[in-house]
């Protein structure tokens, strides 16, 4: 009664600055199982330790997880006979990565605490966290309780995540479809301080827009030719092992590696640019409002209570 107690006084609290769609709270798994976010930090910490990118890399399989039918982890599943997943959807194809960390953390949670008493979904949710401040970003808290999809949609995969060739109003259009406000799509977007993009993505970019900057440009035409190369690697800001405001400065030189990156910053003094300007010289304020933000993304359609179920694997219904 007092885990109870606590959470839904949390959710008092929480919903003068957030909407409330599900039951999470802070400390969900205290006393079922106090190993849990330690076993999950390793983990992440080692991961991110190995290979920098995977920082990114986890922090975009949340964004992609809440961003199709809610934060359920349907992200995660395999295709099998007579079903599909969403891993083969246009934006997530040969792009999304840390499936395997994520098979690492479930294992070791599942050791742990003696079962499987943590969702797939929540595991995504402070992976990502951990991610974040395993690369020199902000320790938020995370909200949790979530459980497991049965289900996923390819269609609402490639309907539902937005691509790198959308235009502000696209953009904002996306996330309002998801609850989420004009500050949230800028401080979200700054995720992109950490992580890499393939050219496939940037490189139309290179050779037909003209609000870049030029060096900037040819130094990338070196390894992103117009023909081929389409899996090659550029960090998406100056420092891609940093959770820093790197990614704000490049948007206000004309440095923004995707054509939806430098959106956000036009010069016309547009809705956007003055909060991009803003974050670009106050990195502690792009860490408070980025934590709210991660908090209130990773609250879309959450189930709870006795939905779904929690994956034995994540990888497959149980």
């Amino acid at each position: 009664m007092a885990h109870f107690t606590f959470c839904m006084l949390f959710l008092v609290i929480a919903t003068l600055a957030l909407p409330s769609r599900g039951q999470l709270c802070p400390d969900f798994y205290d006393h079922v199982c106090p190993q849990a976010l330690p076993a999950i930090k390793a983990v992440v910490e080692r991961a991110v330790a190995r290979q920098p990118r995977m920082g990114g890399s986890l922090l975009r399989l949340h964004f992609h997880d809440c961003f199709v039918n809610g934060c359920d982890g349907s992200v995660l599943l395999d295709d099998a006979p007579g079903f599909t997943g969403e891993k083969t959807a246009t934006p997530n194809l040969n792009s999304l990565k840390g499936f395997k960390v994520i098979d690492e953390i479930k294992n070791a949670v599942n050791e742990a605490c003696h079962g499987n008493v943590v969702s797939c979904a929540d595991i995504l949710a402070i992976a990502a966290r951990d991610s974040v401040a395993a690369l020199g970003g902000p320790p938020y808290m995370v909200l949790l309780g979530r459980r497991d999809s049965r289900t996923a949609s390819l269609n609402d995969a490639n309907n539902d995540l937005p691509p790198p060739v959308f235009n502000f109003s696209q953009l904002l259009s996306n996330f309002g479809s998801h609850g989420l406000d004009l500050k949230d799509l800028v401080v979200l977007s700054g995720g992109h301080t950490i992580g890499q993009a393939r050219c496939t993505n940037f490189k139309d970019r290179l050779y037909n827009e003209t609000n870049i900057d030029q060096g900037f440009a040819g130094a990338l035409r070196n390894y992103c030719p117009r023909s081929g190369g389409d899996n090659n690697l550029a960090p998406l800001d100056a420092t891609p092992a940093s959770f820093d405001t790197a990614y704000f400065n490049g948007l206000l030189q004309g440095r923004g590696l995707l054509h939806s990156d430098q959106q956000l910053f036009k010069g016309d003094h547009g809705a956007s640019d003055g909060l991009v300007s803003f974050y670009s010289g106050n990195p502690y304020a792009f860490w408070a409002d980025f934590a709210v933000s991660m908090v209130k993304m990773g609250n879309i359609k959450p189930l709870t209570g006795n939905q779904g179920e929690i994956r034995m694997n994540c990888r497959k219904v149980n």
